[in-house]
This record gives C-alpha cells, sequence and structure tokens, in this order.
C-alpha cells in the first residue's frame, strides 16, 4: 500500500460531529406530509401576491406555513422519523418559501423589499447549502447553528409586516402612525440582512475549519 493511500481523509484533521442519521425510511410519513403542505402553500402564498390583492390572507398563510416548519422537524425527532425525503425536501420548502415570497415583493415598492437585499439572502443560502452538501457528504454534522437560526427567525417575522404594508386596510388603520411602522419594517428588514451576511460568514468559516483543520 502507497503512503498516499494511508492518509488520513481530509476532514478528519478537524474535530467533527456526525451527520444526522436515517431513522426511518419510509417517506410519507406525518412530517413529510407537513413538509409538502407547507410547499403547496407556498405556490398558493405567491399566486396571491401577483393577484396584489387579498393581503391579510397571504399574510396568515405564510405566518401558518413557517410554522409548520418548527412542527414538521419536532415531529421527525421526536418519532424518530427522519428520511431521505424530509433532509431534501425540509430545507428546500424553507428556502423556496423564503426566497420566492422576497422575489415576488421586489416590484411591491411599498414592502420595502429591495432587489440587493432579496440577493444577498439567496447568495447565501446558495452558498450554505452547497457546503453543507459536501461537508454532510463526508459524514460531517453541518447542521444549523444560532446564528442560523437567528437569521430564519428574523425572516419568519419580518415578511409577514412586509406584506401587511402592502394592504390599504391596514395602511388605513395605521393612519398617523404608517411612519413609525415603515420605519420599525425597515429596520427589521436591514437587521435581516445583517444578520444574514454574518451568519453567512460564520458559516464559511466554520466550513473553512472543519475542512482544513484550521482557522
Amino acid at each position: 500500500m502507497s503512503a498516499e493511500s494511508q492518509k488520513p481523509p481530509l476532514v478528519e484533521t478537524a474535530p467533527v460531529g456526525i451527520a444526522p442519521e436515517l431513522t426511518q425510511p419510509r417517506s410519507l410519513n406525518l412530517p413529510n406530509l407537513i413538509t409538502l403542505s407547507r410547499l403547496a402553500l407556498t405556490f398558493v402564498i405567491l399566486i396571491l401576491i401577483s393577484l396584489d390583492r387579498y393581503w391579510i390572507a397571504t399574510t396568515i398563510l405564510f405566518v401558518v406555513a413557517v410554522a409548520t416548519d418548527f412542527v414538521d422537524g419536532y415531529l421527525a425527532r421526536k418519532w424518530n422519523q427522519i428520511t431521505p425525503l424530509g433532509r431534501i425536501m425540509d430545507p428546500f420548502v424553507d428556502k423556496i418559501i423564503i426566497g420566492g415570497t422576497l422575489i415576488f415583493l421586489i416590484p411591491q415598492p411599498e414592502s420595502g423589499v429591495t432587489a440587493w437585499m432579496t440577493f444577498v439572502v439567496i447568495a447565501r443560502e446558495i452558498l450554505i447549502t452547497a457546503l453543507r452538501s459536501v461537508l454532510e457528504g463526508l459524514g460531517v454534522d453541518f447542521s444549523a447553528k444560532l446564528s442560523g437560526k437567528l437569521k430564519m427567525l428574523l425572516q419568519s417575522a419580518v415578511i409577514p409586516l412586509c406584506l401587511l404594508s402592502l394592504s390599504p386596510w391596514f395602511r388605513s388603520t395605521l393612519g398617523d402612525h404608517w411612519s413609525a411602522w415603515t420605519m420599525t419594517r425597515d429596520v427589521l428588514l436591514w437587521s435581516m440582512v445583517g444578520v444574514t451576511i454574518y451568519s453567512g460568514a460564520e458559516y464559511l468559516a466554520r466550513g473553512w475549519k472543519l475542512i482544513y483543520g484550521k482557522p
């Protein structure tokens, strides 16, 4: 055997965990059905946004959809029903609902969402997803950390504010408080962008350390 073939795998030079194991091969369980229902809700939300009306209903549907993200993950872990379908679809649907909603809100100036904000969010997700797929393919745990969860929480909280901003009824209800509302929304939007950038940089640094075994 050559000396080259005796070298340990690259990632073993860093202290790593083990990627989450699949605990159930059966795909059509309740957690995965919840995930698929979230995907269906996403298309309904995007259709409603494109109709440029029903903003209150759209906001409610969005809140329901993102809430199911916490439900399906909790049930999959509690019932040991982690499947290949769930491992693929859950993060995919999360990115579709956030990225898709932001894209559809860009043509609506009063939403506060800009093309640059959307670009940052989507670019970060593509990069980290690619990095995660490589590392977990090598058996390395690259699950979400605090900054990633905070990023998702901010996105899930801010987008409903953007949707509500497009409701004529909501604007008239706020009346003189409308300026304060938009200022609060914009601060949270930019905070989301900042956390998204920070989270992406943190994940990149972590991935570099896992691969090369050094900061």
